[in-house]
């Protein structure tokens, strides 16, 4: 009997997705019109703006663009228009756990392998205007799994999601969880304790010099023309030596200035770059180290105290570190958040004084640099993608709301269109064999976990 109601429940959610507004009015050529538009870029904001879009590229913005014949026209006029907002910290869409919790170096592991495209969180996020995400593992390791960048195409699949040509990156971690505080695995598992954590990353960037060497070795020997033996292939050590070659990015988990500042020694002791500090609490208190490193923060705008290490944190943060010339993300790690992260960049006005500009840039162009993907979006420039939100209002005002999301020219989320079908499927209740039951009974919405 659960099996029928289970696919009572599925032929639902898929007649739901049936009638997303991504298919139906996907054009090939789109025209917006009569907006506020803050491109974030050197044409700052432009009053009564327009944006021509073809084949998925911003092809012109400016005022006094005329719309081609036969383009979608979307008149967006008292309305704000923004670059697609990019959450850097999301566990969303994540299925079957995002913890590999077994041994402290899972750099073999892959997010990619176990995305979700049809949790509904990812539709959620459109809601807020958010276009990518970047997908962690949880922090459970001090060295993790591989990350993945993915574009909230909501209705296709995992593959089209995928951010395409956008590197590789793993997940780092240290403090209270890689050793393992308050697990049930305490004790079980090395480390234990903050000076095994920067061990294990000494001693695993140890071996990996020495795979790379191993490998090194075979390769000129057998250009040279002689038949040496092949050396072991280790995936683990494949990619710490991406790490080492700078060919795989690295975004730590983080909280204290301590820990901050060891994992920059370690880097540079190797000869990597860390190329955000995940959560960095306490950043403000190394900011000139960071500076000097080269790397950014992803952190939250006023979320702390839920744990010791998470204790220092003032709201003023990302001030602090924009002023010393840091590029700062605030993140949501929240299924719920990033429903809202326009709002939670706005309290970087707030606390310290950061201009409209810097704020806003913290959940586009910012988390687009640290990611390597500033090239194509983050910004609202001619020749890069159409990744946008439109907004009722200013994003910063109190009752602002996204009024549609586009991901590459094609709208993903239409606020009408959605009160529109919410309307219909409120009406529908689909009873299988039983009469008590519908899909309201069940609870299907995985939220992938929340690992501050």
């Amino acid at each position: 009997m659960k099996t029928i109601r289970h696919i009572a429940v599925v032929t639902a959610l898929a007649a739901l997705v049936l009638t997303l507004p991504a298919a139906a009015q996907n054009s090939k050529e789109i025209f917006i019109q009569n907006a506020t538009v803050l491109t974030l870029a050197q044409q700052g904001t432009i009053q009564n703006g327009s944006i021509h879009i073809r084949d998925g590229k911003i092809v012109a913005v400016g005022r006094n663009l005329t719309a081609p014949s036969g383009a979608q026209v979307i008149d967006a006029k008292g309305q704000y228009v923004m670059p697609g907002i990019i959450d850097m910290h999301s566990h969303a869409g994540i299925d079957g756990g995002v913890n590999e919790g077994s041994i402290s170096v899972t750099a073999q592991t892959r997010i990619t392998d176990v995305i979700n495209p049809d949790n509904i969180g990812l539709y959620r996020a459109l809601a807020g205007g958010v276009t990518t995400l970047h997908l962690l593992h949880g922090s459970a390791n001090a060295i993790g799994g591989q990350d993945a960048i993915l574009r909230l195409k909501w209705g296709r699949s995992r593959e089209e999601m995928l951010f395409p040509g956008a590197g590789l990156g793993i997940k780092f971690a240290l403090g209270e969880n890689p050793k393992r505080s308050n697990s049930a695995q305490r004790g079980r598992r090395y480390p234990n304790t903050r000076m095994g954590v920067e061990n294990v990353l000494r001693e695993s960037f140890t071996r990996a010099r020495a795979y790379m060497a191993e490998w090194d070795a075979y390769n000129k020997t057998k250009s040279a023309g002689q038949d040496p033996p092949i050396p072991r292939r280790d995936l683990t050590m494949e990619t710490l030596a991406g790490i080492l070659k700078g060919e795989v990015r690295v975004h730590s988990h983080c909280y204290r200035s301590d820990e901050i500042a060891m994992l920059i020694r370690v880097a540079d002791e190797f000869g990597f770059k860390v190329r955000s500090f995940e959560h960095g609490l306490e950043a403000y208190k190394v900011a000139p180290e960071i500076a000097r490193h080269g790397g950014g923060v992803s952190t939250f705008a006023d979320n702390w105290a839920y744990k010791l290490e998470a204790w220092d944190a003032i709201p003023y943060n990302p001030a602090i570190l924009l002023a010393k010339g840091i590029p700062v993300a605030i993140n949501s790690d929240s299924n719920e958040r990033v429903r809202r992260l326009y709002q939670e960049a706005a309290k970087a006005m707030k606390y310290g004084g950061v201009s409209e500009t810097d704020a806003l840039k913290t959940i586009t162009l910012y988390p687009a640099m640290m990611l390597d993907i500033d090239k194509r979006v983050g910004t609202i420039e001619v020749g890069k993608d159409a990744d946008l939100a439109i907004f009722s209002n200013h994003p910063f005002a109190p009752a602002s709301h996204v009024v549609m999301t586009l991901v590459e020219g094609e709208i993903f989320f239409d606020r009408a269109k959605d009160l529109e079908d919410r309307k219909k499927q409120t009406a529908r209740r689909w009873v299988v064999d039983d009469p008590g039951y519908s899909c309201e009974d069940e609870d299907h919405d995985d939220d992938g976990g929340n690992n501050r």
